[in-house]
């Protein structure tokens, strides 16, 4: 059985300061800190790849990391495998149909959206407003500037900053620090408060202003206005984003390695799935009975979700009966049929699947 060294050592002040197997906790590896949820893109419930996305905004690879665009050209978005040391994956947006010359309201985004009770220690709207920083490893096969902001979904506002890919084809690891807030107080609830965003391209509605180094009211034309990357300008265009971390303070310290499992429960607050794959052994209970002539099967969630989720119908037959009716709630699902009903684990003529989507 192996053993955990813990030893006592004297500081420079006299205070005794522990170590555990050699190394000294400090705001570097603190468990909590970062406010990212699939920072290093491991978790890709909804499969690892999407091609020809067009338009609207998606949830197309990694999870809680989603990809907006609004008519700038084609894009495959994957789950990619090239990563910088100490990382295993990477969120890999694709250009396979170009637009050179955006329309004035086109846009090209990638972003992540972060509930209110998880920002109460940013302290923002008080007099006590903390910055926080932001560091992420990039490659693109494109040198120049990228925005990123920060959006307080809460108040309306704003601040942004500038990162510079210098090197092409080159793993670079970038960190930007963003003032505190002394206005606008955020919503201590499960709603979409602080909105983290990479613009990667757009037309002249979001870059004919100037760069919000300082928070202010939310300006659509400021949103890009320091961006020169122009990713839709070519079929030639990638850019690999991964180790996202936003952490309270004013520089960055090292990624916050969560475990695998750890970081798939924080995903599965906000999507969960499952196919004739999982089986019902996978399912903690599962209760099925008759009620005023209707069956009902209560089927429980992995993880409790953000809120009340839609439920989501893949290919195949999961159900035996017709659903007349479904009661969706924070922990479970109750489906309810007429006819006798019941899932259909280990069909051997088809695959079935379903989900419970529950994002911001």
């Amino acid at each position: 059985m192996s053993t955990i060294a813990v030893n006592a050592i004297t500081d420079a002040n006299d205070g005794n300061t522990t170590t555990i197997n050699g190394v000294t906790p400090n705001s570097a590896n603190v468990v909590g800190k970062n406010l990212i949820i699939n920072g290093a893109m491991q978790i890709a419930q909804r499969g690892t790849s999407t091609t020809g996305i067009t338009s609207g905004a998606t949830y197309p690879a990694c999870d809680r990391f989603q990809f907006i665009l609004g008519t700038i050209g084609t894009y495959t978005v994957s789950q990619d495998t090239d990563s910088p040391d100490g990382f295993s994956n990477s969120f890999k947006i694709d250009c396979t149909t170009a637009d050179a010359s955006p329309a004035a309201g086109d846009y090209l985004i990638f972003y992540q959206k972060i509930e209110g009770q998880m920002c109460q220690q940013l302290a923002k709207g008080t007099a006590s407003a903390k910055p926080v920083t932001l560091s992420f490893w990039v490659k693109s096969n494109k040198t120049g500037n990228m925005q990123v902001n920060i959006r307080d979904m809460d108040n309306a506002r704003l601040i942004g900053n500038i990162v510079t890919i210098n090197s092409a084809a080159t793993w670079e690891k970038k960190s930007l620090t963003f003032a505190g807030d002394t206005t606008g107080v955020l919503n201590n609830d499960n709603g979409n408060s602080l909105q983290l965003e990479w613009w990667l391209d757009s037309g002249s509605d979001s870059s004919s202003g100037s760069v919000p180094t300082s928070w202010q009211a939310n300006a659509g034309v400021d949103r890009n206005a320091g961006g020169t990357l122009a990713l839709a300008d070519s079929t030639s265009n990638y850019i690999n984003i991964t180790g996202v971390q936003l952490e309270v303070g004013e520089s960055a310290t090292e990624f916050e390695h969560r475990p695998y499992g750890t970081e798939l429960q924080l995903c599965q607050r906000y999507f969960e799935a499952f196919s004739d794959v999982d089986g019902i052994q996978s399912v903690a209970l599962i209760l099925c009975y008759r009620a005023s002539s209707s069956y009902w099967l209560v089927f429980p969630y992995k993880v409790e979700k953000r809120s009340a989720p839609t439920m989501l119908l893949g290919s195949g037959t999961f159900w035996s009966g017709t659903i007349d009716s479904t009661d969706l709630g924070k922990s479970h699902v109750i489906l309810k049929s007429a006819t006798t009903a019941y899932l259909n684990d280990n069909n051997t003529t088809d695959d079935w699947g379903f989900a419970f989507d529950a994002e911001l």
